[in-house]
């Protein structure tokens, strides 16, 4: 079968496309013939070694997938061939065929693609975590998201719609919000504008967001903190400016915010029931037809060096997809 290997710690140009053996199953694990596979931001640094977690090589990206199921081991209930599943393995979906604990595996509806499958379960999952919960954000609160356009962004203003929230999105330039209005947000704030704790007072009566959902850092945290709610919480997500912000704590007492921090790779880790739970309500959500997860564009496995550039240069509005 065929794999994109990781060999030598390097850039997207580092990679190979190679045969190796087909996995057999170990007494708990299962077998996929792999449908589709997610590639996410994580995957351009776990390459590299600038990640949190760096696997032994030689290993393949690819941290989310869906597929059929081909094999079972031994000791595996509840799962046999040609069930339609998917899975957050972290990394090593990059290939055609791959081993995964049974107990990771989660049924996919008819109604749900495998691309749809695929897509769905790094970025809306950080999100359903987040919102329900670290965050347990109610319907009619006001949730303010950062990054709206990008992949966690816009499954935050995709979820936080579905659970009632008032929206405001961070964001500027008119394709950005031409493309937000479409998704049915009406109101924004201008990140860029130096006035983001005003503007957001002046959009919310003078009590500010009870929820903020920031994936960008740097220098709007401070402006955002300030432009918080009076027991409001603050879902730190991730860093997209590039640099860690320093928060002056007074902020934080001063209105009893809550600052949390949104680690959903290691909560699903450490609480498998919980993501199993969590995946299979998005699948529902999907297969009603309530969540429609967008994808950008779709590759051949040996087409991974330019699935990873469009990552890379951040010019994705959607999922990549590996597709096989």
């Amino acid at each position: 079968m065929q794999a994109a290997l990781s060999i030598v710690a390097g850039p997207r140009e580092s990679l190979e496309i190679a045969t190796i053996e087909e996995p057999a199953p170990a007494s708990d694990e299962a077998v996929i013939a792999v449908r589709a596979t997610a590639l996410n931001f994580m995957d351009t640094l776990i390459i590299r070694d600038r990640y949190q977690v760096k696997p032994p090589r030689p290993f393949s990206p690819g941290a989310e997938c869906a597929g059929e199921v081909v094999a079972v081991g031994r000791d595996v209930t509840g799962f046999k061939a040609g069930d339609r599943v998917c899975a957050y393995v972290g990394y090593g979906a990059a290939r055609e065929r791959i081993a995964v604990k049974a107990s990771a595996l989660v049924p996919v509806p008819e109604r749900v693609s495998f691309e749809q499958a695929a897509a769905l379960i790094v970025t809306y999952g950080t999100v359903l975590y987040a919102f329900r919960d670290r965050a347990r954000l109610s319907g009619g609160e006001t949730l303010v998201v950062t990054g709206a356009t990008g992949g966690v962004g816009s499954a935050a203003v995709e979820l936080g719609k579905l659970l009632g929230a008032h929206l405001i999105a961070c964001a500027n330039g008119q394709a950005k919000l031409a493309e937000l209005r479409a998704q049915g947000v009406e109101e924004f704030v201008d990140p860029d504008s130096g006035e983001v704790k005003q503007a957001l007072r002046e959009l919310t009566g003078g009590a500010g967001a009870d929820v903020v959902l920031d994936v960008t850092g740097g220098g709007l945290t401070e402006e955002l903190v300030r432009g918080t709610a009076w027991g409001g919480r603050y879902l730190v997500v991730g860093f997209a400016a590039g640099e860690i912000p320093r928060l002056p704590l007074n902020l934080v007492m001063l209105k009893s915010i809550d600052v949390m921090g949104i680690h959903w790779s290691a909560w699903a880790l450490r609480d498998p029931g919980g993501h199993r739970k969590n995946t299979e309500w998005l699948l529902a959500q999907v297969a009603a037809g309530r969540l429609s997860p967008a994808v950008d564009a779709r590759f051949p496995l040996h087409g991974i060096k330019d699935a990873l550039a469009l990552i890379e240069e951040r010019k994705v509005k959607g999922k990549v997809l590996l597709t096989f």
